[in-house]
């Protein structure tokens, strides 16, 4: 009996998290619009970069489709279509270049939104799935960049992709029993053959432009669900200065915003290449017998841990990211108790070290070499 009583219990408890998550009399477009209002705060500035990130996937998808038009997902084609894109489609050079700009800025707002995010402790309760979606949300921001990296299959993607796959493999090394062959299987299901070729391309492709759009969509809906329910934190200790309606006065700032960003994006793309800031031909079609170029570096966003990884022993960033990663998952309940002003200074210390890595782990790494 009382074994059944506790069964009863956790149903119960359960059920509850589930109507606390997600109340049913909130769910609804008259309510959000008529009464959702947003705290007014020094930290106010941080509600913004949720609405930056979805406006660049937004260009992502808009770019993406036009690209998908012209794209050839095969080893004998993909770099020519790329290439037939930049130079001979109308306006395709500026489309490809937004597409580019625009993965940068998406991934760039994503990493300050989670900061400001945890610094506003917006992960306290009933805030807790908003939180964790948003983690998988950068997590798959994140994978877009790396399958999307493959597709030119130039010389530097396809070497990059290589190292990046037997990255995975190695991990397996480290882990214990059956574990053991998990990473290899990951390995060989995503490369698809022996050696990155056309198995790749197409998995990467399928991912690029089919299963990860769709998984995004797909927890996006639910973030955004749960923001639109439970409304924006308070953010601050102090109490807010006043509290201003979402609709229209903040909606509106916000698509102002998203005309700011558009004009910076489309000036940039029309005036400086992306391509430009990369030290060697990206439309160079890959040679299986050419060498690799010399320099090579994965995109600014994995110098993070690429600097790191090449001054460190594998198996320490291994932990150091498995650790950050289950920190990040259970934040809402490691840091249940935390005082905004602590989180703020790991925030701080965190974007600083992203900072500095971003901008100096060149010069860091070449230091410490030698």
């Amino acid at each position: 009996m009382t074994r059944d009583n506790s069964g009863i219990s956790k149903t119960a408890s359960a059920l509850s998290f589930i109507a606390d998550r997600f109340p049913l009399e909130k769910m609804n477009l008259e309510h959000m619009l008529a009464h959702k209002e947003v705290p007014v705060h020094k930290m106010s500035w941080g509600y913004y970069t949720g609405g930056m990130t979805m406006f660049f996937f937004m260009i992502q998808v808009i770019t993406g489709l036009f690209l998908l038009f012209y794209y050839q997902p095969t080893v004998s084609d993909a770099n020519l279509s790329v290439e037939y894109i930049t130079k001979y489609v109308s306006v395709g050079g500026l489309i490809r270049n937004m597409h580019a700009w625009s993965a940068s800025g998406m991934i760039f707002f994503a990493v300050v939104h989670l900061i400001t995010a945890f610094a506003m402790k917006s992960f306290e309760k009933p805030r807790e799935l908003t939180w964790i979606m948003g983690v998988l949300l950068l997590i798959i921001t994140f994978t877009f960049g790396f399958t999307g990296y493959l597709l030119p299959w130039n010389q530097i993607a396809v070497n990059a992709t290589k190292v990046g796959l037997q990255s995975v493999e190695d991990i397996g090394q480290y882990l214990p029993g059956m574990l053991h062959d998990v990473p290899r299987i990951l390995r060989e299901t995503f490369q698809g053959e022996a050696s990155v070729g056309q198995s790749t391309l197409g998995r990467f492709y399928a991912l690029h432009v089919v299963l990860l759009p769709l998984a995004l969509a797909g927890l996006l809906g639910i973030h955004l669900l749960q923001v639109q329910v439970h409304g924006m934190s308070q953010g601050v200790d102090e109490k807010p200065k006043k509290q201003e309606r979402f609709f229209p006065v903040f909606l509106f700032k916000d698509l102002t915003l998203w005309g700011v960003l558009f004009f910076i994006l489309f000036t940039f793309s029309l005036c400086i290449p992306f391509e430009s800031f990369l030290p060697f031909p990206l439309l160079a079609p890959y040679d299986a017998m050419g060498a690799t170029p010399p320099g090579i570096k994965p995109e600014w966003y994995f110098f993070f841990v690429y600097y790191p990884l090449e001054l460190l022993p594998f198996w320490v960033i291994l932990l150091a990211s498995g650790l950050i990663g289950a920190v990040l998952i259970f934040t809402p309940w490691i840091f249940k108790g935390s005082s905004r002003k602590t989180l703020g200074f790991i925030a701080t210390a965190v974007s600083l070290y992203l900072l500095i890595m971003t901008l100096f782990g060149e010069q860091i790494y070449h230091l410490l070499k030698h």
